[in-house]
């Protein structure tokens, strides 16, 4: 029978409604229920994409014994990492800080109030690798709560207080410093440079991670500083992922992040945020080196966003499984799911064997080869665990000119044959049983890809995708706007699945949605999205911002059952909520000329001080808001016929600057609308019939132009480096 889990909407707990486990969703009922048992309560968070959650189900959670234990000792309780991370920040915290590491599955242990004694990530049903095994783990605590329960309580007590005194919960926050100096860009710029891999790109050593808010700190540290080296870092990075095999190279878009250090083996889950961010540092790497590359990486990107993670209402999915059913092919390649419904690889959707290749792509299949580097045997030699042994990993092995001598075919054949392989590759995935599709769409991510697809809309000016871009922006916009954003209320909703649309939303909910809202301005020049960017921001101020120190809480304070009111300073996977905020408010000043904006902005920039030179590394992205922060502000404006032949000309010029720190506004001259917020466009206007352009910096304009030589010297102007470091 299923158990509570089939009432909810979230991916993740639906896929343990089925377990013998008899779970509860995070709330009263469970938490009643610990406190008229007396039982502590045994916490798992995880999400529907991730792998291990998937193993650490199939062997312990399918168990009916195991699940006996749990059941008779403990009060099971299941979370939803991605709907509520308000529950998981917390117990990673705790996780983090008693056992120095982190990561889901999380396991933690609380008291019937909620307060966590135990905790941990993956545990094997029996001891294992070291580990030791779930049952005796279940066992023992269960003793420890019958037999030393005043020591088990003591404990949780301590700890939590130790917590919050870590956490700053228990007290004020730093004074006032003054904002960082543009020094510290440089020294942001000189600890990644110790930690850069100069042979084959990225930051460490294996497993190696996208993180897009590091590229984004080193092209705009270029464009500020004229750092060089800052630019080699980030466009060697951003070209070695696009040549790994953490791309994927026959649907696009980019796989999680890679096992080896080579970027040859990944994780081959796929976020929406992942490509959001990916998408935005691409745009800027075209911007900032001129290589065409860069965009079609980013093009790629966005096709496989619009083809697999976009619902048929516009709003964007959150993911795909990195685990897909095995399958079972027949000589004539029929294709049937494994009878075993628990017989599922990792990558099992994305591989080929040598022979598959030879049987789909015949006479061109060499070519292929040459280009991906297949193997007889498979090529998945970096792979640390040896899962994929037999099979090829595509990556780029050889370019297209050696391809071509080796094979003894033109480049223009080369060309043709791999365009076509794509497709005979793509198609023969696609009778494959795909990977699980984590449908649920969030206010934060959506609001991500809004500000990539705007972006690109804005910046790929000769594509004929454009204007797709820019619709499925509006789209996301809209769809954001009727089932996330209760505007008699004022209030976000953070999730939206199988037309339920429930949890209040999160700081970080508000920053990234209002982020999308700029940059979907900035791409149509519709002032509605400005003025709710506005309000969104206003709102987010309002329950979530710190004014004593300048901070942003992720979390309102309001439930009680979150016993620990966490800032997220971190800019890891996903950027944290303050350093999106933080540009969102530079962003909307320049736009709006609201003072008290920038000082918001500037309130928490001064939190990190000086200091902030010292932890670029955990906070790229704050710092490339410190590189915003003293560059000299600019705003463009144009004025013209959208689509009109001299409107894209003046577009081709500014999309072919790289000016990190500039807004641009675009006012259709046929359909022209100003916000009550930007009062300063009413003067601007079309000359003599003609596209026009303003180029504003430090709150002076100089003269309009209608011809785009004339505006690419004004932007050649607005984009010298403050200081050129030799």
């Amino acid at each position: 029978m299923p158990n509570r889990l089939a009432r909810e909407r979230s991916p993740y707990l639906l896929q343990h409604a089925n377990n013998p486990v008899d779970w509860y969703p995070w709330g009263d009922e469970a938490f009643a229920k610990a406190r008229e048992e007396q039982k502590p309560i045994f916490l798992s968070i995880g999400y529907s994409t991730c792998h291990w959650c998937h193993v650490m189900e199939h062997e312990s959670f399918e168990d009916a014994s195991i699940a006996d234990v749990l059941n008779r000792h403990f009060v099971p309780v299941k979370v939803d990492r991605e709907e509520r991370p308000d529950v998981d920040r917390v117990h990673m915290t705790f996780v983090q800080s008693t056992t120095g590491a982190g990561g889901w599955p999380m396991s933690v242990w609380l008291t019937p109030d909620l307060r966590p004694f135990f905790g941990g990530t993956y545990f094997p049903p029996s001891t294992r690798w070291g580990r030791p095994g779930f049952i005796d783990v279940l066992s023992e605590i269960a003793r420890a709560w019958r037999e030393e329960r005043p020591k088990v309580l003591q404990s949780a007590e301590t700890i939590l207080s130790r917590l919050r005194d870590a956490t700053g919960g228990g007290g004020t926050g730093p004074t006032s410093a003054p904002v960082a100096g543009i020094e510290a860009v440089d020294a942001g710029v000189r600890a990644f440079a110790q930690a850069f891999d100069s042979r084959l790109g990225g930051f460490g050593g294996a497993p190696k991670f996208p993180r897009p808010c590091e590229i984004l700190f080193l092209l705009n540290a270029f464009a500020l500083r004229g750092d060089e080296h800052a630019k080699v870092m980030a466009l060697d990075t951003l070209r070695a992922m696009a040549m790994g095999g953490m791309r994927d190279h026959v649907g696009g878009g980019f796989h999680r992040y890679s096992v080896d250090a080579q970027w040859r083996v990944p994780h081959f889950e796929k976020m929406l945020y992942d490509q959001a961010q990916l998408v935005v540092a691409y745009l800027e790497a075209t911007q900032a080196s001129g290589d065409p590359f860069y965009a079609a990486v980013a093009e790629d990107t966005l096709d496989y966003v619009l083809r697999d993670l976009t619902s048929p209402e516009g709003g964007f999915y959150s993911a795909e499984d990195a685990d897909s059913p095995e399958f079972v092919q027949s000589p004539d390649h029929q294709i049937t799911q494994s009878p075993n419904p628990h017989a599922s690889r990792e990558g099992a959707f994305y591989v080929f064997t040598g022979a598959e290749i030879d049987e789909l792509l015949g006479d061109d299949a060499p070519v292929v080869r040459r280009r991906f580097g297949v193997e007889d045997g498979g090529n998945a030699l970096s792979d640390p665990q040896g899962e994929f042994r037999g099979f090829n990993l595509f990556y780029i092995a050889q370019s297209i000119e050696d391809v071509s001598v080796r094979t003894g075919r033109d480049v223009e054949s080369v060309m043709r044959v791999l365009r076509r392989a794509r497709k005979v590759l793509f198609d023969a995935r696609a009778a494959r049983p795909r990977p699980h599709l984590d449908d649920k769409i969030l206010a934060a991510w959506n609001g991500l890809m809004i500000a990539a697809m705007a972006r690109a809309a804005r910046q790929m000016v000769d594509s004929p995708r454009r204007s797709e871009w820019r619709a499925a922006a509006i789209r996301a916009a809209e769809f954001a706007r009727a089932h996330l954003w209760n505007a008699g209320e004022r209030r976000l909703i953070r999730r939206y699945r199988d037309g339920e649309a429930a949890v209040d939303a999160f700081c970080e909910d508000y920053a990234c949605l209002a982020w999308g809202l700029i940059e979907l301005f900035q791409a149509t020049g519709d002032p509605a999205w400005l003025d709710w960017a506005v309000e969104l921001t206003e709102v987010q101020t309002a329950l979530f911002f710190d004014a004593s120190d300048g901070g942003w809480f992720g979390t309102t304070g309001n439930d009680p059952t979150v016993l620990l009111r966490l800032k997220e300073d971190y800019d890891g996977a996903e950027p944290s909520a303050a350093s999106v905020t933080t540009g969102n408010l530079i962003r909307l000043a320049q736009l709006t000329g609201d003072a008290s904006l920038m000082a918001r902005a500037q309130r928490t920039l001064e939190r990190y001080g000086p200091g902030l030179a010292e932890v670029v590394r955990v906070m790229p992205l704050m710092a490339g808001n410190l590189a915003l922060w003293h560059a000299r502000r600019t705003e463009i404006v144009t004025v013209g016929m959208a689509g009109a032949t001299d409107t894209l000309a003046i577009e081709r010029a500014i999309a072919g600057r790289y000016l990190p720190w500039s807004v641009t506004v675009p006012l259709d001259s046929a359909t022209r609308a100003i916000s009550i917020r930007t009062p300063w466009l009413a003067a601007m206007s079309a000359r003599d019939g003609r596209a026009t352009a303003y180029v504003c910096q430090d709150f002076a304009c100089q003269a309009p132009v209608v011809d785009a030589g004339a505006l690419e010297k004004q932007l050649d102007d607005a984009s010298v480096p403050r200081r050129i470091i030799v």
